[in-house]
């Protein structure tokens, strides 16, 4: 096991361990910390700071919540890493968190069970303004993280994992890990994706897109895609990460793939290196790291490439 696979799995146990399995009764669980006042619902928490900045603690338990942000900049924050669970509240019939205020940052909470009639119940649906997430862990569900359109907004995810997410079934589009809109920039560093159950890990439209030092681990997927599609183009890096790819694929032609849908970003000076990739443990074919629909000048070097994987093909 590499240093980078063996520091995303003590990771991914430690947002693993022991989680209540309700609220203690020990008065509100949701406390606005700049004015010390307690809530029993985090929507009512949400509402008492309306449009201004503010930090949301979250007792450790597992709560059926479910909040809209329409205004302000909100932080989210377990009280303890780890314990603090968001469990299959809807609102809006979209997610669990629906955020359209100026930004949000999350901070070490757990999301699970979000499904909605039509595929797309996510833990968090970004409909608009800047959105920073660390250190949580989202699973079970039909997608972690859906976005709207901001084009003058940025997403970032540090040190997170998404588990057993995606789905492609019931005659309804596809559902994924984490899937972008056309949002400004995206960035995922020091994360973890894996046990895939459909659709992409990550799909994004943003033209601008920083991927580095996490690991796509696709030995548990089920009829899954691609590990990182660019349908749209995008610019920006991907690099210092590690791909392993299963054997149960809805489509196991690439890795990554840029522009599939279309070429509405440039992809010119798109940089991918220095990431690790290969085939599960028994599993045998020949597939591509890079598919490239764009026709730009794209940058694809210093990449380490298993048995049975070819380094570019344009598409």
């Amino acid at each position: 096991m590499n240093s980078l696979s063996k520091n995303m799995t003590i990771a991914s146990l430690a947002l693993l361990a022991a989680i209540p399995a309700a609220a203690q009764d020990n008065g509100p669980a949701f406390t606005v910390v700049e004015t010390g006042q307690g809530f029993y619902r985090l929507a009512d928490a949400v509402e008492a700071i309306g449009g201004n900045d503010a930090t949301i603690v979250i007792a450790p338990g597992a709560y059926g919540d479910c909040a809209v942000q329409t205004a302000g900049r909100i932080t989210y924050r377990a009280e303890i890493a780890g314990q603090t669970v968001l469990d299959g509240g809807i609102c809006e019939g979209k997610a669990s968190l629906v955020l359209r205020g100026k930004a949000a940052t999350i901070d070490g909470i757990i999301f699970q069970n979000q499904r909605v009639p039509d595929g797309n119940g996510a833990g968090i649906r970004i409909e608009k303004g800047d959105l920073y997430i660390n250190n949580a862990l989202f699973r079970n569900a039909e997608q972690g993280i859906l976005s709207a359109d901001d084009p003058s907004a940025e997403i970032v995810i540090t040190r997170s994992t998404f588990q057993r997410l995606g789905r492609c079934d019931r005659g309804l589009s596809c559902a994924h890990s984490v899937y972008i809109g056309d949002y400004g920039s995206l960035t995922v560093r020091n994360s973890r994706f894996e046990k895939g159950s459909g659709g992409h890990y990550v799909k994004s439209r943003a033209p601008r897109v920083s991927i580095a030092g996490s690991s796509f681990d696709d030995t548990s997927g089920r009829a899954t895609n691609y590990m990182i599609d660019l349908p749209a183009g995008a610019t920006g890096t991907i690099a210092n990460n590690v791909f392993v790819q299963g054997q149960n694929k809805e489509n196991y032609s690439a890795f990554i793939a840029v522009a599939a849908e279309g070429r509405e970003h440039s992809s010119s000076g798109l940089n991918i290196h220095s990431n690790n990739a290969g085939l599960a443990n028994g599993v045998e074919r020949n597939t591509w790291f890079v598919a490239d629909w764009s026709g730009d000048q794209i940058r694809i070097a210093n990449n380490s490439l298993g048995r049975g994987l070819s380094r570019y093909e344009r598409r």
